[in-house]
């Protein structure tokens, strides 16, 4: 895997391959240089006496060492376990438990598991062990274990993914269907590296393909990324929803002469903007769908725009179904839970120590997402929500996200998200929480959405919130919701 992410440093050493922005300076590391790196510091980690397979707990911020460290683990033939800089000592103590590392690897001021046995190094160590010869990297059946990383969480039980070497080849299938990448682009991802959309996305997709990719100081804010995007000749922006709306809060006065389009991931991309920003700057942005244990597989790209309100088509070479509870394909156009198949390249090899977790997402040769979608008749793929958020109102499956998307339209609602509440013991309606410059009257609310909803879909109650609840990765927590209105409400 680590070998075919810096293939292109042979053909184009003094490429730059690497541009990390910030407010003191830019850095910039050539393919050249990445590959000494890396390979120097497989060697270092080698000499550690390690053993083939060991863990190596990743606690590093936005450096380079981040992904330094994270290709020379696996080319050495370790398994890097990448996490935020955010986890509190807690969430790190818990995580060496499960995986019981053999390393940690870190940067001052991040916290770090309690136990004292545990062996670490710094980043300093890192950077002397660049400068060592490179070690000859670890081949072996693409099937075995690569890196772990960490799912978001949303259903309170974040567990350990492990993927495969072969997983890197699967992102091939992103380059055209998603991205529209090419060598010569310069690729800016505004996401922490340890996120696997950046991680993916920012840094080895750029890399194995030959372009530039660009990163940012975690003091870049985005009021000031359209002046980066002008400055650095950007072609490919990168973010989350979150960033392309605190971005359009700010006047755009730089020329983006560069700019191609923006890729968007991680949470639904509410259609205001996207609208938005191609008002602002002249350019879509193309959403992906995907999750930590495949990535991201279903898109729009420049060849072929999702239609409105969709997030895209599979990309080739991938094999969906959306499925009914009896786990039988859907009609087209009917709401069911989307599923991969096992052969995906992409697909995790399981959960770490979970074989029962891993056991309970498979049915009939496929891999449950546990996401609702809908697919058009032209195989259009349209997100509904979580399977646990989908709502039920007079015995009728009904979407969050379809509420959400027809309350959204308000011109002075910022952001909502909708949930079921109980308003009695045996009462359970549609609520929806929504942010603003002001609280709207109810009765105004009702009035909109009744051209756009059955009336059994729409919400009951309006509640106005200062902001919604997030969790680690940015995704909204319908169930926090709910859980806040009843404890307030005297339900439980």
């Amino acid at each position: 895997m680590a070998a075919y992410v810096l293939s292109t440093a042979a053909d184009w050493p003094e490429k730059e391959a690497l541009v990390l922005i910030s407010k003191s300076g830019t850095q910039r590391w050539r393919y050249a240089e990445l590959a000494q790196a890396v390979g120097g510091v497989a060697s270092g980690l080698r000499e550690l006496g390690l053993s083939p397979g060991d863990k190596i707990l990743m606690r590093i911020g936005n450096t380079v060492e981040f992904p330094i460290v994270f290709l020379a683990a696996i080319a050495a033939g370790f398994v890097p376990v990448p996490t935020s800089a955010m986890l509190t000592e807690a969430e790190c103590n818990k995580i060496a438990l499960q995986i019981s590392p053999a390393l940690i690897v870190y940067d001052t001021g991040i916290a770090l598991p309690q136990d004292p046995m545990i062996r670490r190094i710094d980043t300093d160590e890192i950077a002397q062990m660049q400068r060592l010869p490179a070690a000859a990297f670890d081949y072996g059946d693409p099937e075995r274990l690569a890196y772990m990383i960490y799912t978001s969480g949303t259903g309170g039980n974040a567990r350990a993914v492990m993927h495969a070497h072969r997983a890197i080849w699967a992102r091939r299938m992103m380059w055209q269907d998603w991205y529209g990448l090419h060598k010569s682009d310069r690729m800016l991802h505004a996401g922490a590296f340890n996120w696997t959309y950046t991680l993916g996305t920012g840094l080895m997709d750029p890399w194995a393909c030959g372009a530039t990719a660009y990163m940012l100081d975690p003091e870049i804010k985005p009021a000031d990324l359209a002046q980066v995007l002008s400055d650095h000749y950007i072609s490919i922006f990168a973010a989350a929803p979150g960033v392309y709306r605190q971005m359009l809060k700010q006047a755009f006065d730089f020329p983006l002469p560069a700019l191609r389009h923006g890729l968007s991931a991680g949470e639904k991309l509410p259609d205001r903007i996207r609208d938005s920003w191609q008002r602002a700057t002249g350019t879509p942005i193309f959403e992906a769908f995907g999750m930590s244990e495949c990535s991201t597989f279903i898109s729009g790209s420049p060849k072929r725009q999702a239609p409105e309100g969709s997030s895209g088509y599979p990309q080739r070479g991938r094999r969906i179904a959306v499925l009914s509870d009896h786990g039988h394909p859907v009609p087209r156009e009917t709401i069911g839970e989307l599923a991969v198949a096992l052969q995906d390249q992409g697909l995790m090899l399981g959960y770490f120590n979970d074989p029962a977790a891993t056991a309970a997402k498979i049915r009939q040769g496929w891999f449950l997402t546990g996401d609702m979608v809908s697919m058009a008749a032209d195989g259009a793929i349209t997100y509904e929500g979580r399977n646990d958020d989908m709502m039920n109102a007079g015995g009728f499956r009904v979407s969050p996200q379809e509420v959400e998307r027809a309350l959204a339209r308000h011109d002075a609602i910022t952001e909502v998200a909708v949930a079921e509440v109980a308003i009695k013991a045996d009462t359970i309606v549609i609520a929806a929480f929504y942010t603003g410059p002001a609280e709207i009257d109810a009765t105004e609310l009702h009035h909109f959405v009744a051209p756009q909803l059955a009336r059994y879909k729409s919400p009951r109650v309006y509640k106005y919130v200062e902001k919604l609840p997030r969790g680690a990765n940015n995704k909204i927590l319908r169930r926090a919701l709910r859980h806040q209105y009843e404890a307030n409400h005297g339900q439980t």
